[in-house]
């Protein structure tokens, strides 16, 4: 493969850079470079989406969306090498760094076998990161910056503490693969499943002449050769088949699943408030387990893509590297140890604060009544209970209309007492927001136009907590082994909802919705696609393998106790004033 040298756009550009791997694999990046001789630190991502795929040709509808809606993203850059879900060089070298791009293996220009997230995976990275570091034009100093998968990645590599690494920006990206990714609360989300042929096997090594060609070179960016579809599959694990078949933590998923405490070097996480699902608990989570003494927490809002993109992200992304990298003194020093954008029904406010959960959160405790089908500060006098069909039914629980303004910032836990004529109850809870005359307000998610505030998940079965590790706010099960559902014995179970912000204006009404199923807004007409899946509330991050959730376990009726001695409640992080 023919390593290419071009200037363009006021840059060095090395295209298909050979990086030796300890197997003897050659992996293939691009670097770019400011034109004046020197030695610049180093912002790199490695990843499976192609390198040569421009942002455009491989995600349009996104591109669009954010060029029109933020044209300041093309502000001083051509665009010409934007590239999904990384940095644009064109906005980076003239700050005076050098943008790496590596292809992971199996994908792109980069041979090998594709296994997202294995040990191999993680040993490449660290393995390129070193390579980077001893490179005539690098001051040895290696940051890591990039969102979703380029940010997994990072939490994972920077935990086997790769010598030249010295900073990571995982931005909106999950750190723990079984419960943010893969299992929530021990369900299998089908995300993965239609992930990988959208944007991984499109791009695979190997595809060459049928895959897609790069807008900059002309060249197929896929390989340069072509395999039949045979060798493309006997080239790649089948990752449906791999999380179907490990339900619970044991060494293949361990294997996947760093030591955040090993992690030393600066960290700024950033996170999207609207990310259920996927990534949002793992900033958060990466953030308070990480070992460095020098780190931030960063959330925001609107799509998956934006804020990386926009003024907002790249000046915050800039500040932090200019500090951590090239030790200017630029206020960053003074940067407190959390920043949030507060969310509204009707957009955002900033808040700066010393730690997480804030600390002058007031926790506040909302009861469950099955009786009045409500949610109020004071215990149902009466014990009771309300049944629900598992496989199509739900049940919702209101306050009443809110007197005074409300924040709620930070982690909740649903705990609710539940009993079962089914061999499994599977609970879908839902936090959700109605104004004053019945509409439900829905907020702009990572990748769901219309997502409720925030939503949880448990398995019954996998209800082994560990008393070690969970908190009041945030529960923590070790997932390792079933503990069969007795069929009419009650349960106390606590199921975490992931973070959230939201100011709620007077008036408005706050409901938890409990069911068996994902939540659905329920709103008529065509939804936008993903995968060919409509966006009804929950993306595609549903829980819906006929595998995993086999219809003869759950087939019965659910029923919720309040009231008494089964405390069925909601844990509020509520924000005085």
């Amino acid at each position: 493969m023919e390593h290419v040298v071009e200037h363009a756009e006021g840059m060095i550009i090395e295209r298909d850079v050979a990086i030796k791997m300890d197997d003897g694999v050659l992996l293939r990046a691009d670097v770019f470079r400011p034109l004046h001789v020197g030695r610049y630190p180093v912002l790199m991502t490695y990843g499976p989406y192609a390198k040569g795929l421009h942002f455009a040709d491989g995600y349009p509808a996104q591109w669009e969306m954010l060029t029109r809606g933020h044209p300041e993203v093309l502000r001083n850059t051509s665009g010409r090498h934007a590239n999904w879900e990384t940095a644009d060089p064109e906005r980076w070298v003239p700050e005076g760094y050098v943008v790496i791009r590596v292809d992971s293996r199996g994908t792109g220009q980069s041979p090998g076998y594709v296994d997202p997230f294995s040990p191999r995976e993680t040993r490449d990275y660290h393995d390129c990161i070193e390579w980077a570091g001893v490179q005539p034009w690098s001051t040895g100093k290696i940051g890591l910056l990039g969102v979703s998968y380029y940010a997994m990645n990072q939490w994972q590599v920077a935990a086997t503490r790769p010598p030249h690494l010295a900073a990571i920006c995982p931005f909106e990206g999950a750190s723990d693969y079984y419960r943010d990714a893969v299992r929530h609360g021990g369900m299998m989300c089908t995300f993965w499943a239609r992930w990988y042929p959208k944007q991984v096997e499109t791009v695979q090594y190997g595809l060459g002449a049928n895959g897609p060609v790069s807008r900059a070179t002309g060249k197929p960016i896929a390989g340069d050769i072509t395999l039949d579809a045979a060798n493309l599959v006997a080239n790649r694990t089948d990752i449906e088949r791999d999380q179907l078949s490990h339900e619970f933590i044991d060494d293949w998923f361990r294997e996947r699943m760093p030591d955040l405490s090993r992690i030393e070097v600066p960290l700024l996480s950033c996170g999207n408030w609207g990310g259920q699902g996927l990534h949002l608990r793992g900033n958060v989570e990466g953030y308070l387990q990480a070992g460095s003494t020098q780190k931030w927490l960063e959330m925001h809002g609107l799509e998956h893509w934006t804020e990386f993109y926009t003024d907002y992200g790249f000046r915050l992304q800039l500040q932090f590297f200019d500090h951590v990298l090239k030790g200017r003194k630029n206020g960053w020093e003074d940067q407190p140890a959390v920043q949030l954008q507060l969310r509204t029904p009707n957009g955002f406010l900033t808040r700066h604060t010393r730690g997480w959960p804030l600390p002058e959160t007031c926790w506040t405790e909302f009861y469950l009544d099955s009786l009045a089908l409500a949610l109020s500060e004071k215990m149902a006098v009466v014990s009771g209970s309300v049944e629900y069909d598992q496989m199509a039914e739900e049940v919702i629980f209101r306050t009443m209309p809110f007197e005074r303004e409300m924040e709620i910032t930070g982690p909740l836990c649903a705990t609710i007492f539940a009993s079962t004529t089914a061999k499994e109850i599977d609970l879908f809870v839902t936090l959700r927001l109605f104004d004053p005359t019945g509409n439900e307000v829905l907020f702009t998610g990572a990748v769901e136009p219309n997502a409720p505030v925030t939503q949880g998940w448990l398995r019954a079965s996998h209800r082994d907590l560990d008393p070690s590790r969970s908190l009041p706010w945030r529960p923590w099960y070790k997932h390792e082994a079933a503990t069969p559902v007795i069929q009419g014995e009650i349960y106390e179970l606590a199921v975490e909802l992931w973070p959230t912000s939201i100011i709620v204006p007077t008036g408005y009404i706050l409901a938890l919705t409990i069911g068996g199923q994902d939540f659905d807004h329920g709103r008529k007409g065509e939804m936008p696609k993903i995968y060919g899946v409509e966006q009804r509330g929950s993306s595609v991050y549903l829980h819906d393998h006929p595998e995993d959730r086999i219809s003869e376990n759950l087939t019965g009726e659910v029923k919720i106790y309040t009231g008494g001695d089964c405390r069925s409640r909601l844990l509020l992080p509520q924000i005085p004033g």
